[in-house]
Formats: structure tokens, C-alpha cells, sequence
């Protein structure tokens, strides 16, 4: 094990310093070339990659830590913008959560926003570099969470199939004991049923007129044994028996053939209504086997006691009554195991119904049960197969994120360029008449007058298409028309000691002027 985990170590340490030459190879090199005047110092730039060695050796554990110094650093040397998708990339693989990460994209554009403004810097020239900070950062970040999720998705689908697997393996081996549970169920319906109609048969040898002292005894012992035989058989099923409910085998017998052959055993039965409508045959068998339990306890706990079995229809249900009296005569006292009435009201459930039983008010027994046409739905999917189909809409969801809000920052982007552009174009504009009013000498106060709330952007680009403009002076730039396409006639007004002390007008240029 220490093996294992020296060689993992070994790994980590060597894929770490394998990134971190990836991501500083850029700005070492560009660091390389002999220092300019406006190149920053040689020693920040280094400082910049230490602390990226730095964050790369944390980065997986904080892995927002490698985000925030590639970002930091920008200022420093633009070089440090290719470390910022690799951070962005693993910050979206290593972060559970998307808030975090979220944030610091905010802090970083609202820094960066703060930053070009102290410095003076025009809007024009580092607004669009905020569609470049969509691209290597927001946009590898997305993929990254991406990945995130897909192999989440696939982690889980494997360990989805190993509990599968051991499921199967458990099912397989209690296979036979649920085939013994239900052989023993069916037991203890139909064979407890035959036994209590034994006795009944005794019961009725026994109170019969003509017959013998010598004979009732026998058919008096008889009863007795089939009740003895009955308990012997309920603790046996106890042994078998589960407490699951087993799946249900098809009914052979009709409710009307199972009364008939009760009456005719002895027992003062009468059915009213008909069968169980609807011919599922879960539903069948639960309303077979009510009546059979209802009938065997009836026989068992009120010999001789008149029995009503009843099957009535009522909205898409049929419900199944058995009422028996109170007993004819002096009861032998009967040991319940306690798994008649569970049973039934498993089986009853099963198929989406209701059971009731209890005494009637009258001194005799009900039970009723409420059974549907159409057996209850099967359960839904395992939890593993909820857990593994919502990790799979996460993943299609975070696929779509990642392509749409990209998309959606820069599209957003634009068009708040765009709006600014047209807003800088029209704002800019001096009317060709107001600039032939102007004259040179005229104070600076009586010239603004006519001038645009706003100068002309990238002034600097048109510079060139001037003459040196005159000693000591400052020179504004403005448009001669509002044409969004092009730039037409450029008017340059150049003010010195608080006067206009030259105004000039370049017209469009030429192809190949520059």
C-alpha cells in the first residue's frame, strides 16, 4: 500500500511540474528578449512564475488559488493570459461547485474594469479584450465542469452496475427460499382450509342423531385431530414462511366453486353477488384466497355459524364480504399463529386494494375487502437508476451551458460595443457648418459651445493624417458625419493658453495612404 501511494505521490509531483512549464514556457520566453523602456521589470515577471509554481502545487486541492494568480499577473506581462485557460479549465474539473468559481470570474472583470479606468486607458481598446476573457477563461471553465460531470456520470453508472451485479447474486441465492415461502403460503390457504373443512365434516358426524355413542366419540376425537393437525401445520409454514409478500401463482377455482365445496363439506354457507370482475389474475386469487381465510377462520373459531359470502361492484372495484355468526355451540379454544389476516392484507395490498376485519357488532365476524379491476402499478425504478437518469440530464445540461454561455457573454458583449460605438459615432459629430464658424484665436470658452459631448474614438489611428500640430498645444478630434461604416473628414481643433490656435480637416484617406 505504501508502494501505491508513493508512486501516486510520485505522479502528482511530476504532472505538477510538468504544468507548471507548460504554463510558464510563454512568459519565460517572452522574458528572454533584451529589457525595453516600457517592458515591465524582469524580476516581477519572475515573481509572477514562482507564485504560479506555487498555485500549481495546491492546485488540487484550491484550485481556485491557480485561477486567481494567472489572473493577477496579466498586468505584469501579457504571456500570463496562456496560463489562464489551463487555470480556468482545471478550476471547472477540480471545484464541486459552480458559485465559487462564479465569483471570482466576477472579481476578476470587476478588477480589470477598475483597473483600465485609473489608468486612463479608453474604453475601445480594452472593453473588447473582456470577448477574449470570455474566451480562455469562462469558456475553458464550462468545458472543464463539463468533463467534471461526464465522468461523474460514468463513475456512477459503473458502481450502478456493481450493485446490480451483487443484487442479482443476493436474488439468485434467496431464489429457493422464496419458492420454499411460497409453496408454504399456499400451504397453510389451501391445505389449513382443507383440514378446517375436515373438522367441520366431524363436527356434523358428531351432533348427528342416529349415530352411537362409540361412533360421535370417534368423530369427536376426529375433530380434534384435525385441529391438532392444523396447528402442527401453522407452526411448520411459520419455519418456511417469509414476510415478503411472494408472487402469486394462478387461481384454479372460482369464489362460487370454493363456497360450494364448503356447503358441501357441512358448512352453512350462501354466496350473493358474482365473481370478481376484471379477470387480472393477481386480483383473482386475492379475492379467492379473502374468501378461503374468511371461511377457514370462521370454521375454526364459530362452528356451525351461518356464513354470508357477498361480491358486490362499485366504481371499477369489486368488494369481497364474508360475515360468519356467532358460533352454534361451546368453541375449543384455537392457538392463532397470527398470519391469516397478515397475509391477506399483504396480498390485498399488493394488488392496490384494502382489507378490513373485525367483529361485526352483532356477535359474528367480518371481512371486507376492497380489490381494483387492474393490479396496482409495479414500484418505480431503484433510487441508483433516479440517481444515474439525473446525472445524465446534469451532463446534457452542462454540455449546453457550455456552449450557450459562452455564446450568450459574447453576444452580450457585442452588443454592448456596438451600442457604444453608435452612441460615441452620433456624440461626436461637428457639423461642417459649425467647424467653417470657428475661427483661430476665438477663446476656448466660445468654441465648446459648439463642440460634441464626446471626441472621435482611436483618435490616435487618424493622427497621422496631420500636420505637427502647434507647440504646447492640446488637440481634440471629430467627426464630420455620423456614418457608422466608415470614417469620412476628420476635424482636428488644437487649443493652446485657453484659445483655438489651429483648426484643420483631413479628408478620407486614400488606399495605400498610410
Amino acid at each position: 500500500m505504501n508502494g501505491v501511494n508513493g508512486s501516486g505521490t510520485r505522479r502528482a509531483v511530476v504532472g505538477n511540474v510538468l504544468l507548471w512549464a507548460l504554463m510558464t514556457a510563454p512568459v519565460i520566453s517572452g522574458n528572454l528578449t533584451p529589457l525595453e523602456p516600457d517592458k515591465p521589470l524582469w524580476w516581477a515577471t519572475m515573481a509572477g512564475v514562482v507564485a504560479l509554481g506555487g498555485a500549481v502545487a495546491v492546485s488540487r486541492s484550491r484550485p481556485l488559488v491557480l485561477l486567481v494568480v494567472s489572473a493577477l499577473f496579466l498586468p505584469v506581462q501579457g504571456n500570463f493570459a496562456f496560463s489562464l485557460p489551463v487555470a480556468a479549465y482545471l478550476a471547472g474539473r477540480r471545484t464541486p461547485h459552480a458559485r465559487p468559481v462564479v465569483w471570482v470570474f466576477t472579481a476578476m472583470f470587476t478588477g480589470g474594469t477598475l483597473f483600465n479606468i485609473v489608468r486612463g486607458i479608453d474604453v475601445t481598446t480594452w472593453f473588447p479584450l473582456t470577448i477574449w476573457f470570455v474566451v480562455i477563461g469562462v469558456l475553458p471553465w464550462l468545458t472543464g465542469r463539463y468533463w467534471r460531470q461526464y465522468q461523474e456520470l460514468v463513475r456512477a453508472g459503473w458502481e450502478r452496475a456493481e450493485r446490480l451485479e451483487r443484487e442479482q447474486r443476493i436474488v439468485a441465492e434467496r431464489e429457493r427460499m422464496r419458492e420454499r415461502a411460497r409453496i408454504a403460503q399456499d400451504m397453510h390457504d389451501s391445505l389449513g382450509h382443507e383440514l378446517a373443512l375436515i373438522a367441520v365434516r366431524a363436527g356434523a358426524l358428531q351432533v348427528a342423531p342416529d349415530l352411537d355413542e362409540r361412533h360421535r366419540a370417534a368423530a369427536a376425537e376426529l375433530r380434534a385431530g384435525a385441529a391438532d393437525a392444523t396447528d402442527r401445520l401453522r407452526d411448520i409454514i411459520g419455519v418456511l414462511r417469509e414476510d415478503a409478500p411472494q408472487d402469486a401463482a394462478p387461481v384454479r377455482e372460482s369464489i362460487a366453486d370454493l363456497v360450494e365445496r364448503a356447503r358441501a363439506s357441512g358448512m352453512p354457507v350462501r354466496l350473493a353477488g358474482s365473481d370478481v370482475a376484471g379477470g387480472a389474475p393477481m386480483v383473482a386469487l386475492a379475492a379467492h384466497r379473502v374468501v378461503q381465510e374468511a371461511l377457514t377462520n370462521a370454521a375454526k373459531h364459530a362452528p356451525g355459524a351461518d356464513v354470508t359470502v357477498r361480491v358486490e361492484r362499485s366504481g371499477g372495484r369489486s368488494i369481497v364480504t364474508v360475515v360468519n355468526g356467532p358460533a352454534a355451540g361451546p368453541v375449543r379454544p384455537a392457538v392463532s399463529g397470527g398470519h391469516g389476516l397478515t397475509g391477506l392484507d399483504e396480498r390485498v395490498r399488493l394488488v392496490g386494494g384494502t382489507l378490513r376485519a373485525g367483529p361485526d357488532g352483532a356477535g359474528g365476524f367480518a371481512v371486507t375487502a376492497e380489490l381494483p379491476d387492474v393490479p396496482a402499478p409495479a414500484r418505480p425504478e431503484s433510487e441508483s437508476a433516479w440517481h444515474l437518469a439525473r446525472g445524465r440530464q446534469e451532463v446534457r445540461r452542462g454540455l449546453i451551458t457550455a456552449i450557450t454561455v459562452p455564446a450568450a457573454l459574447v453576444a452580450f458583449l457585442s452588443a454592448i460595443m456596438l451600442g457604444y460605438y453608435a452612441y460615441a459615432t452620433f456624440a461626436s459629430v461637428l457639423h461642417p457648418a459649425d467647424y467653417a464658424a470657428l475661427r483661430v484665436g476665438q477663446p476656448r470658452t466660445q468654441v465648446e459651445r459648439v463642440l460634441p459631448e464626446v471626441e472621435l474614438l482611436n483618435a490616435g489611428d487618424v493622427r497621422y493624417r496631420f500636420a505637427p500640430p502647434p507647440q504646447r498645444a492640446r488637440c481634440a478630434y471629430y467627426r464630420s458625419d455620423g456614418n457608422l461604416l466608415g470614417l469620412g473628414t476628420v476635424y482636428r481643433l488644437c487649443f493652446a493658453d485657453g484659445r483655438l490656435a489651429a483648426k484643420d480637416a483631413a479628408p478620407p484617406p486614400r488606399e495605400g495612404d498610410r
